[in-house]
């Protein structure tokens, strides 16, 4: 039996230190360590294991090269990418790493960081200096406790202004540093006398980051308006006290009439397919626990091992019963997206589609309907593990169309570009704004739009030292290995 560590069957766009442009979507495969030093004797050993993984469960298995013709010497990151099935354009995502437990620990909401999120743009004509602009801060991380927040400006770090050339290596690797504020003055980006010192702590993170609900009674409208960062059901002293607390949520949207919801997915790339449900089970429109939220398809193999196990409907998957759902009173939801919603958050769009009207606002998503599952070694010989796409997923109605660099294409097209950053659930927010005004809701005026200046990101979504977050789906479950 092939053993999944713990969180099993994930959605994924990439794995790792991943840099995404705005424009530019097409990604490399990951590489999670610095340096191959495995032995000659291992890596054969590595190599055959990781053969035995993908021809039993990998999507394109009978795409694979024979095993004879690859050579098993190589580093297991070479051989890997030997049995890729059309990397640039069909699998950019299956990948594998020299330390499962620390990714597994990622792809649990737990990673030792400052707890930032960022855009990186260029501050002058001349594509020199750059300022980092703080899309989003990570609560109860040592940056939200020293203070900063969205909207907030990055110009020096350790008193060293950032440019083209030097950001990475200063965003990249400290454990402590020094940041530099910058503020909007007279149309200019200007380094101020504010600093802040974070050093870098282990943080689980809340994926609930923001809610509110904002009344509109001349335009008859009660917006409800969620920010939700990832899909993760608890922590381990709660297994479901992020699940909870999103039920809590919908259950005082529920209580004060909410009739139109703004669900806020720029800054999810995925989690747990449970997490997904949940969420999707709390909006759906006349949805119940017999209707289908989303398909699986399986390598020919692995359709027939499960619907023989559990009958012809073994991949068809349904909504949840949750007593906070709010569909009855929506006619449909809006969804702000970016570059960076992935995966989970994808299937969440494409699995409400068959049920109600989903307005999607912001930049084309990421474009994920593969799924797959971490893979350790069920012998525990190494620390190796692989991470495998298993198939592709679709809704109730077969569609899944969205599986390309392209992703879903938005219904207005909206670019994130106004500096400083307005706070979430501020109306002149920009893509807030947008969904405000397709409701008929009329802009409030005040200083902040006066203070806005457009700029171009060169790279979005960013996490800490240049990573970006890793966009996947989870499902608890054990993988049967059928190739014997």
């Amino acid at each position: 039996m092939l053993d999944i560590k713990k969180l099993n069957l994930l959605f994924a766009l990439a794995l790792g230190m991943l840099v995404v442009g705005c424009k530019d979507k097409d990604v490399e495969p990951d590489v999670l360590a610095a340096a191959d030093t495995t032995s000659v004797s291992d890596r054969k050993a590595i190599n055959a294991w990781l053969y035995e993984v993908m021809d039993d469960a990998y999507f394109w298995y009978k795409e694979l090269p024979t095993e004879t013709s690859l050579d098993d010497s190589a580093s297991p990151y070479d051989y890997f990418e030997k049995l890729i099935y059309q990397r640039q354009t069909v699998d950019r995502f299956s990948a594998v790493t020299d330390d499962i437990d620390a990714l597994q620990n990622e792809f649990n909401g737990v990673s030792k960081i400052f707890g930032i999120s960022y855009s990186l743009s260029f501050l002058d004509d001349g594509q020199s200096n750059i300022g980092a602009f703080l899309n989003y801060v990570v609560k109860g991380s040592p940056a939200a406790a020293a203070g900063l927040k969205r909207g907030d400006i990055i110009l020096k770090v350790n008193g060293t202004q950032l440019t083209q050339g030097n950001y990475a290596s200063l965003l990249s690797g400290n454990e402590t540093v020094k940041l530099t504020m910058g503020a909007l003055q007279d149309g200019k980006i200007i380094a101020t006398n504010t600093t802040y010192s974070i050093t870098k702590a282990e943080v689980t993170e809340d994926p609930v980051a923001f809610s509110t609900v904002i009344s509109k009674p001349t335009a008859g409208k009660t917006i409800g308006y969620l920010v939700y960062t990832q899909f993760v059901p608890g922590n381990e002293a709660d297994k479901n006290k992020y699940d909870n607390e999103l039920r809590q949520v919908f259950a005082d949207f529920k209580a004060k009439g909410v009739n139109e919801l703004v669900l806020d997915l720029r800054l999810n790339s995925g989690g747990y397919i449970s997490s997904a449900n949940t969420l999707a089970s709390l909006i759906g429109k006349n949805i119940t626990a017999s209707k289908i939220f989303y398909k699986e398809q399986w390598n020919d193999k692995y359709i027939a091992y499960w619907q023989k196990q559990n009958g012809a409907n073994a991949l068809n998957y349904n909504f949840q019963a949750e007593p906070n759902n709010i569909g009855s009173n929506l006619n449909r939801v809006f969804v702000l997206t970016s570059n960076g919603t992935a995966s989970a958050s994808e299937l969440v769009i494409n699995g409400l589609k068959p049920y109600m009207n989903v307005v999607t606002i912001g930049e084309n998503t990421a474009g994920k309907n593969l799924f797959g599952s971490l893979i350790d070694d069920d012998k525990d010989r190494w620390k190796w593990g692989v991470y495998v796409m298993l198939g592709q997923t679709a809704n109730a109605n077969d569609e899944s169309d969205y599986g390309t660099v392209d992703g879903i294409t938005p219904n207005y097209i909206v670019e994130d570009s106004k500096v400083p950053y307005s706070a979430f659930g501020d109306e002149n927010e920009t893509l807030f704004r947008k969904a405000l005004e397709v409701m008929g809701v009329p802009a409030v005026a005040n200083s902040r739009i006066a203070a806005a200046k457009t700029v171009e990101p060169f790279r979005k979504f960013l996490r800490d030292d240049l990573q970006t977050r890793k966009n996947l789906m989870i499902k608890d479950g054990s993988l049967k290995a059928v190739n014997q």
